[in-house]
């Protein structure tokens, strides 16, 4: 068994609803755009490097988000090559019975989607492994989600590769993987989430309010709520024990800025996200995500918020002020009317002329000739 400490860019879809949807088995959380990976040497430091940009099928359009992010523009994604060219590629370069290092669990899903919607094999991966939940139990870390850039600040990394490329990020969580005991961590991964689950936030220290999540994480600055909401890999994350693929149900807005949504893991059961939103001073928004393991009355009281009907502020103004019961909800249908002036044509105008009643203008001459004396 080798390792590879691997990470990957994807595209998604501009909206939810998008008719793409329809030609797919699964809903797709991200197409893959580009694969970066890096080996690790029998020492775990970095070794032989790989990357390849990967050309979409269904996400062709690039997203407005991902373009920021990433710095793709329309020529790169064309010179990509196929998902399955990609694929084999990289196959090739790794070798069979390979474990792939991941800085977080999304690369795991993203991966495991597309492979499925080209119908290809994935019987060549050995396992994964999430590199956060190391690090955590070995710098006394608890479930939060920790950023890559934290990891290489603690551990005093000097950033020499750009940020959010796949190549860049692979070999940034490579350089992380020298300041952990990897051997340690490796032989106490399958109990690494367990361990982490009993430690509580440092921000929950003395609390007790109900039951702990088993994962808190804090999402990036977006210019507005809605294209944080946008961000699927944010909004719709995978199982944070298992990695695996969670099913979930409507958002459902409890007000003062917090949303609630019940998935439901196959390995896991039943698990509650929480989001809550906040805007800065500087106008930008940023999110905290709790995930629990939904208890009964997590998931009835979940289940009465949903059933409960949307209120759609009827009789406000765009302000959200009442609107006056005089005042009509449509003013151009009561306006006072504009008068209307029609003007002569020529032909009537000729007529009017002979009869000696053409219309004079406030100067005694013809609206439409110039020289008609009165």
């Amino acid at each position: 068994m080798h390792y590879v400490v691997m990470d990957l860019e994807w595209n998604q879809a501009m909206s939810s609803k998008s008719s793409v949807f329809n030609k797919l088995p699964i809903h797709l959380r991200g197409e893959i755009i580009e694969i970066g990976a890096v080996k690790l040497n029998e020492d775990m430091t970095p070794g032989e490097e790989f990357q390849i940009d990967v050309k979409p099928m269904y996400f062709r359009r690039m997203h407005y988000k991902v373009k920021k992010l990433t710095g793709f523009d329309r020529e790169r994604l064309a010179a990509g090559v196929s998902f399955p060219e990609a694929l084999a590629q990289f196959r090739a370069w790794c070798g069979d019975d390979v474990t792939f290092l991941t800085w977080g669990c999304d690369d795991q899903g993203i991966l495991e989607q597309n492979i499925i919607i080209h119908d290809l094999d994935w019987d060549w991966i050995a396992g994964w492994i999430n590199l956060q939940l190391i690090y955590n139990l070995q710098t006394d870390g608890d479930r939060n989600q920790k950023s890559l850039a934290t990891a290489m600040e603690h551990f005093a990394i000097e950033q020499t590769r750009i940020a959010h490329d796949a190549l860049g990020d692979a070999y940034n969580t490579a350089l992380v993987c020298t300041h952990l005991n990897m051997e340690r961590g490796l032989a106490d991964y399958h109990d690494a989430a367990q361990k982490l689950t009993t430690r509580l936030p440092k921000e929950h220290h003395g609390e007790n309010n109900g039951p702990d999540p088993i994962e808190h994480v804090a999402s990036e600055s977006y210019a507005t709520k809605s294209e944080l909401f946008g961000d699927t890999a944010f909004v719709t994350p995978c199982c944070p024990l298992c990695s695996g693929e969670v099913r979930y149900s409507k958002w459902v807005n409890q007000g003062d800025q917090r949303y609630m949504t019940l998935g439901e893991c196959p390995t896991d059961g039943k698990l509650l996200v929480r989001l809550k939103f906040r805007k800065a001073d500087d106008c930008t928004w940023s999110a905290t995500r709790l995930t629990y393991q939904a208890t009964d009355s997590m998931e009835s009281y979940y289940k009465a918020k949903a059933a409960q009907p949307r209120k759609r502020g009827r009789g406000k103004s765009a302000a959200g002020r009442p609107r006056p019961r005089s005042q009509p909800r449509n003013n151009r249908k009561n306006a006072n009317p504009r008068p209307r002036y029609s003007v002569p044509g020529p032909r009537v105008l000729s007529v009017l002329m002979r009869a000696g009643s053409a219309p004079r203008n406030r100067h005694g001459s013809c609206p439409r000739r110039r020289g008609c004396g009165p």
